[in-house]
């Protein structure tokens, strides 16, 4: 393996750094999770999307699935959180991390009864936050979808039920 093409030709190097205080309030809340969009595939170039999910007591989390364009990755921050590999689920704890490569089926829930806090890494960076934004206005707005709704928004985010 070796570096990558590079991506920065110039001499002295620039200032370009991009800081997210922690104190900054979600960007987005689903339900009872708070979604913080840490770095998006458009403020880092397309090189990842990193969000920070706080979920709340009650079970949460996506069913089984996959992705053809982007792995993601899951750094346990604080809590449990039981994370599914495409083999076995795994009670996770901080500290812990899951790496998904593009493919790879996997899910995640907080089911613990107590909060549970990530990290979310999706690489290269896609546009997650039009998926995360619709996904809660479903369940701010308490629609009820069908299967050629779901299938649709799906479809249009790359994710693959299992």
């Amino acid at each position: 393996m070796s570096y990558p093409e590079a991506l920065y030709l110039g001499e002295a190097g620039e200032s370009s750094g991009i800081f997210r205080p922690a104190s900054a309030g979600p960007d987005l809340t689903i339900g009872g999770t708070a979604v913080h969009y840490l770095g998006t595939g458009a403020s880092t170039g397309g090189q990842f999307g990193l969000y920070r999910w706080e979920m709340g007591p009650k079970p949460s989390g996506p069913s089984p699935h996959f992705h053809r364009t982007i792995s993601e990755s899951f750094f346990v921050l604080s809590g449990t959180v039981r994370l599914f590999d495409g083999r076995s689920w795994v009670d996770a704890t901080e500290g812990d991390f899951l790496h998904v490569p593009a493919g790879g089926v996997h899910s995640f829930r907080n089911e613990s009864g107590e909060p549970a806090s990530m990290l979310l890494l999706f690489a290269p960076g896609a546009p997650r936050e039009a998926y995360f934004e619709e996904l809660g206005a479903i369940v701010a707005e308490g629609r009820q979808l069908g299967d050629a709704e779901w299938t649709d928004l799906y479809l249009r985010h790359d994710q693959y039920m299992v």
